[in-house]
């Protein structure tokens, strides 16, 4: 009886031991060497789910819920973040070294193939290099370098074995939002070549009065600035901008800056956007052409202008010359002004 009793504790002790982790919740361990932060912010897609202390040694230990399978962001400060995927259920640990903190964080434990396979993703997204390369390519070339894409991104996702199948989904749907918009932004693009008639805006509000349109400045070249008063590398290009202006004033070239201020960072107001911009062009006494697009995004959206500052140029026909032009500060933009006679 009492080496039945020994077996039977034994065989508790591993039971115990091999208990499947909770599905109520998830647990998040780990180390981080060379910490000086002292909380691990959780966030997800509607704000901070929590936060959790480090101890002196780097270490951390703590659990929490969430309300379903996503990609949440783990981070110890603004520069020091990173993606992983959480989901009740998981028991997952993390190890790494806070000054090389994207490098080298390393996920294991339960449900942590789903968090290595979306920095494996963040990782060759990284090597894509210029995707404005890939636009400038032949169309057989182009077509082999995006199925060349599409087959490496795929490859990812099937070298993984226990995905979450939300994950699955999301990166199929992603790959496939990837070849399309690859293959659109191509088709466009070749509506959108040198020489091509170049999109146009009208109704622009002049800061001097009035309204403009690109047909203002027919019969000249037009080196035109997006931007926003809210934008600190816009910002940093407008002395260079304002010394071109001075160094070109007689010459056959219109500097024209478009303002895309608007409401949802003026409080929600197209009045206090239009009044933000006013206010910074004289507060800024800034030259040349001052408009403002107001609501009107079409001149954006033709030139898929996702990033700001954006500079184009184009000829005294309307036809487009450059659709990335060299920024002010750029040594080359006055290179490409006297290659074109301006």
């Amino acid at each position: 009886m009492k080496n039945l009793n020994i077996v039977l504790f034994a065989l508790l002790v591993i039971a115990s031991c091999t208990k499947e982790h909770s599905k109520e919740f998830l647990t998040l361990s780990g180390k981080l060497e060379n910490n000086k932060d002292s909380l691990i912010t959780i966030t997800g897609r509607t704000g901070v789910l929590k936060t959790i202390k480090i101890n002196e040694d780097g270490s951390f230990n703590d659990t929490l819920k969430v309300a379903k399978g996503d990609i949440y962001t783990f981070e110890t400060s603004k520069a020091k973040r990173i993606p992983l995927y959480l989901k009740n259920g998981f028991d997952l640990t993390l190890t790494g070294n806070s000054d090389e903190f994207m490098t080298s964080l390393k996920y294991e434990g339960i449900g942590s193939s789903n968090s290595n396979f979306i920095v494996s993703q963040i990782n060759l997204s990284q090597k894509i290099g210029s995707t404005a390369a890939i636009f400038e390519l032949e169309k057989e070339g182009f077509d082999k370098k995006v199925a060349s894409l599409k087959s490496n991104f795929d490859s990812i996702l099937f070298s993984y074995k226990d995905l979450d199948s939300t994950l699955i989904a999301t990166a199929n749907q992603q790959n496939k939002q990837m070849v399309d918009y690859f293959e659109m932004t191509y088709a466009k693009n070749l509506t959108m070549k040198i020489g091509k008639p170049s999109p146009k805006f009208e109704g622009y509000i002049d800061i001097k009065g009035g309204k403009k349109s690109l047909a203002s400045f027919k019969g000249k070249f037009v080196y035109i600035d997006v931007w926003a008063t809210w934008c600190g590398p816009c910002i940093k290009e407008i002395p260079s901008l304002e010394k071109l202006e001075k160094e070109y004033h007689n010459k056959n070239v219109a500097f024209v800056s478009i303002s895309t201020d608007e409401s949802r960072r003026s409080g929600g107001s197209w009045e206090a956007a239009e009044k933000k911009w006013r206010d910074f062009v004289k507060a800024k006494q800034m030259t040349g052409v001052q408009l403002w697009a107001g609501q009107d995004i079409s001149f954006q959206q033709a030139y898929q202008i996702n990033a700001i500052p954006r500079f184009i140029l184009i000829d005294p026909l309307g036809n487009i010359v450059d659709t990335n032009a060299p920024r002010p500060s750029d040594p080359r933009l006055k290179d490409l002004f006297s290659s074109l006679g301006i």
